[in-house]
């Protein structure tokens, strides 16, 4: 099963290498994919957390954030430990300098998909410039050749999750926190 899950995204990172590969989008996706990690994602949650009324989804980011690094990055990529695609395939020329963690799942998708995911429920006019944005950052993965089409599936699937459950559980913290700090 696995073996054929890997030969489907490698058909599939290997029909993009043939077909979708121009000078324009070498440039673009070789810069781009570097708003999606790690840094810049600690930026973007401190940049929400400057401004009063934005601090709420920063807090939230932020929880999201760090729960996925810790699932996706910490604990799933070390269990997992699946290669990548340009370390199994060393002959395709990579655009961006090797990644030195494992490839399941993208941990950039999960971080995109949770701010996407947070920004969108709380604020559903962004979803025009988000949902795009976010959906070219995992594309961006597999274009340049470090993530396999099933770990951007897994990491938008599990970013997701965390996503809709700091929403859910967002409410309720506030509210305890507010009776906690009102009684005092």
């Amino acid at each position: 099963m696995l073996e054929t899950i890997t030969d489907i995204d490698f058909y599939i990172l290997d029909f993009l290498q043939v077909m979708a590969r121009s000078s324009f989008w070498d440039g673009f996706f070789a810069y781009y994919t570097n708003l999606g990690n790690a840094v810049m994602v600690i930026c973007y949650c401190a940049l929400l957390l400057c401004f009063r009324q934005t601090r709420k989804d920063g807090i939230m980011v932020s929880c999201g954030a760090l729960s996925g690094v810790l699932i996706c990055n910490l604990i799933l990529k070390n269990i997992i430990q699946r290669s990548r695609p340009c370390w199994l395939r060393p002959e395709v020329q990579l655009l961006i300098p090797s990644p030195k963690d494992y490839s399941f799942p993208s941990g950039h998708a999960a971080s995109v998909t949770i701010l996407t995911v947070i920004l969108v429920h709380n604020h559903p006019r962004l979803a025009i410039g988000l949902i795009p944005a976010a959906l070219l950052m995992v594309y961006s993965r597999m274009y340049l050749y470090v993530h396999f089409p099933s770990d951007v599936l897994a990491g938008m699937i599990i970013g997701g999750a965390i996503g809709l459950l700091v929403c859910f559980l967002s409410p309720k913290v506030e509210e305890k926190w507010k009776k906690k700090h009102s009684i005092s």
